[in-house]
This record gives structure tokens, C-alpha cells and sequence, in this order.
């Protein structure tokens, strides 16, 4: 079982390089510019665990239509269970920074260091249940 992951941002160049580092470490990844076009967004009601669930969530805050925090808000009360979430920004306020910190988000500020999201990656991997660190040894060593 591949860990899935679900990027969300604007800028084609961050978008491209978070999902080359995810799908290196063996992530299926779904990418959109914006989160409307998400399969997590799209699902009305969250099946997680199911078809829909995702494991790690990467969004940049300010994107067409809706930021990142609105995003995970929404999907929080369609009932999605995802934890592994963090919000990228350029422009961090106290507020939003606050905000994201209060929903239990990772934060990364651009621009930002591939291995500062590799550790995070790692962090996330470790609270993964034991079938799913069993799935990701076994295609990191195949």
C-alpha cells in the first residue's frame, strides 16, 4: 500500500519540487493548483480510511479560491481524519501563523529547504501504523 499524499499549491516550481521529494520516497500523489480540484475536496463525505483518505497533506496558504487553512478547515468538518499536515507560506502574519498552529499544522516558510521537509516527512513516517512502515521498507528496499 502506497502512502498517499496530496499537494496544493499555485506556484508550478514549489508544486513540482514537493511532489519530486514525495514521490522519491515512494508517495502516490495527487497535485492541483487548487484545492477545489482535490479528490480529497471533491469527495463529499470522507471516507477515511478509504478510497479518498490521504496520509500527508502539503498546501501553501494563499491560493485561488480558498487558502490552505480554509482547506483543511473544510475537510476537518466533512469528518476527513488526515494529522499529517503542513502549510507553506512566503507571507507569514501572526495571525494566520497562529491559525495554523491551532489546527496542528506543520509549518514551513518559502523558501524552503528540501531536508527541512524531509524531516518532517520522517516525523510523519514514524506515526504511520505497522502495516504501512512494513508497505514503505519493503518499496524503499525492492
Amino acid at each position: 500500500m502506497k502512502i498517499k499524499a496530496v499537494v496544493l499549491e499555485d506556484d508550478d516550481s514549489i508544486r513540482s519540487l514537493t511532489c519530486e521529494i514525495l514521490k522519491d520516497r515512494g508517495y502516490e500523489v495527487f497535485a492541483s493548483s487548487e484545492p477545489f480540484f482535490s479528490p480529497v475536496y471533491l469527495n463529499q463525505e470522507c471516507d477515511c480510511p478509504e478510497e479518498y483518505c490521504t496520509t500527508i497533506v502539503i498546501t501553501d496558504i494563499n491560493m485561488p479560491n480558498m487558502t490552505g487553512l480554509e482547506f483543511i478547515e473544510h475537510q476537518r468538518s466533512m469528518g476527513c481524519k488526515f494529522q499529517n499536515v503542513a502549510v507553506m507560506s512566503g507571507r507569514w502574519t501572526n495571525e494566520t501563523l497562529a491559525h495554523a498552529n491551532r489546527l496542528g499544522c506543520q509549518t514551513f516558510c518559502k523558501p524552503f529547504k528540501v531536508n527541512e521537509i524531509k524531516k518532517w516527512l520522517d516525523e510523519c513516517e514514524e506515526r504511520l501504523d505497522h502495516r504501512d512502515k512494513l508497505s514503505n521498507m519493503q518499496r524503499r528496499y525492492n
